[in-house]
């Protein structure tokens, strides 16, 4: 089955079981992958009727269907794009003089329809990655190849975008600014308008579409920042901090959302993010990049880039109301290699040779209160205690 295949059969779940919010994403992600005037018209004459029919479930199930037939008749025989190496860096470093912070190297290799997550503790050098890459910042050393096409620096910063975490002020409507954008991109004219209201829509932004920037919270400024980068057709999203003043269930949406965009399988782009929100970044990520005083680590390692080897051992996160010596006594005879008090959490490390379940059958047997767990053996989590 491929990518195309195996995400319609996704939208075909979330169908049946009543998902419809989830299915409307789907085939907005999938009308704006026809690139058909046609196409966004009668996706976009289904949304009007929803405004008014919200209610109407059944109604609802019938059109979802309908739209659901038409898009896959429509693009099972398009040609599908590869997910080919976007930008590689080797040996990058950005020095910023004598004893004052410096990164890198860094080595790394980004492609389409790749998320890559960027994490480590604030004054890291994350900032400096991302403006590194998109030519804010020219590095002292190594270098930063762009496989793609484009005339000039300013063709090359269309094609690669960087959404800092504070963008600058808009003036006037957010649809205005956003079919302003439109326009400025080789759009056809009578595409501009019904594509724009597709992108607000995939994003939640319908009902803030005619607000204006000041009466908008963080939240919805990045989503419309994000909005307007889009209509750029990049090749390659840089975003700082996007899960900044975002409670948690915005955090998640807006990475499924982040992971739906990159995973197209006719139009992938590549988005590199990044958060101190290790664990919903991991959950998104093909490939994670912990930055230590700008020093790369990678736990998962892909093609072109470099890897930090940890030692195998069973490492666990968990929360008890146990001290850290009566926890010691009891998960001593499991094998217990440390014991950690780290940020309100113990750290357990055990070897190799012990597992999960093992783990989960000492605690249980014993009744060791832990109303919490995680298993962080392969997180880089660990960086951050070890």
């Amino acid at each position: 089955m491929n990518e195309f295949e195996k995400q319609f059969q996704e939208i075909e779940d979330y169908l049946k079981f009543e998902d419809y919010p989830l299915v409307i994403k789907r085939l907005i992600d999938f009308t704006l992958d026809t690139e058909t005037l046609s196409c966004y018209l009668e996706m976009n004459q289904f949304l009007d009727w929803l405004d008014y029919n919200g209610n109407d479930t059944a109604g609802q199930a019938t059109r979802l269907r309908q739209l659901i037939d038409q898009l896959y008749a429509f693009l099972k025989d398009k040609p599908q794009a590869p997910r080919e190496v976007l930008v590689t860096l080797k040996d990058v470093v950005k020095s910023y003089g004598t004893g004052r912070f410096g990164l890198g190297p860094i080595d790394l290799a980004l492609y389409a329809g790749q998320i890559v997550g960027l994490v480590g503790e604030n004054g890291n050098g994350k900032t400096t990655l991302l403006r590194s890459l998109c030519g804010e910042l020219h590095p002292s050393g190594g270098t930063i190849t762009y496989h793609f096409k484009y005339t000039d620096r300013y063709d090359l910063r269309t094609q690669l975008v960087y959404i800092p975490q504070r963008t600058d002020t808009w003036y006037g409507s957010m649809y205005q600014n956003l079919i302003l954008t439109a326009s400025s991109y080789g759009y056809d004219p009578e595409m501009i308008e019904p594509l724009t209201q597709l992108i607000i829509t995939r994003l939640g932004l319908r009902k803030y579409r005619l607000h204006s920037w000041n009466s908008l919270s963080s939240g919805y400024k990045m989503r419309f920042e994000l909005a307007r980068m889009l209509l750029r057709k990049p090749k390659l999203l840089l975003i700082d901090e996007p899960l900044a003043n975002l409670d948690i269930l915005a955090q998640q949406t807006i990475l499924e959302d982040f992971r739906a965009i990159a995973k197209s399988p006719f139009r992938p782009i590549g988005i590199v993010l990044s958060s101190q929100q290790l664990y919903e970044v991991e959950k998104t990520s093909d490939q994670v990049v912990f930055l230590k005083q700008g020093v790369q680590k990678n736990l998962r390692q892909e093609s072109g880039t470099t890897t930090e080897t940890l030692e195998n051992f069973l490492v666990i996160e968990f929360e008890s109301t146990l001290t850290q010596g009566e926890l010691g006594n009891l998960l001593q005879p499991l094998g217990l290699e440390s014991l950690q008090f780290n940020g309100g959490t113990f750290i357990a490390t055990f070897p190799e040779s012990v597992t999960r379940l093992q783990f989960l059958e000492w605690v249980t047997r014993h009744e060791i209160p832990m109303p919490y767990f995680r298993d962080i053996s392969q997180s880089t989590r660990r960086f951050f205690v070890s």
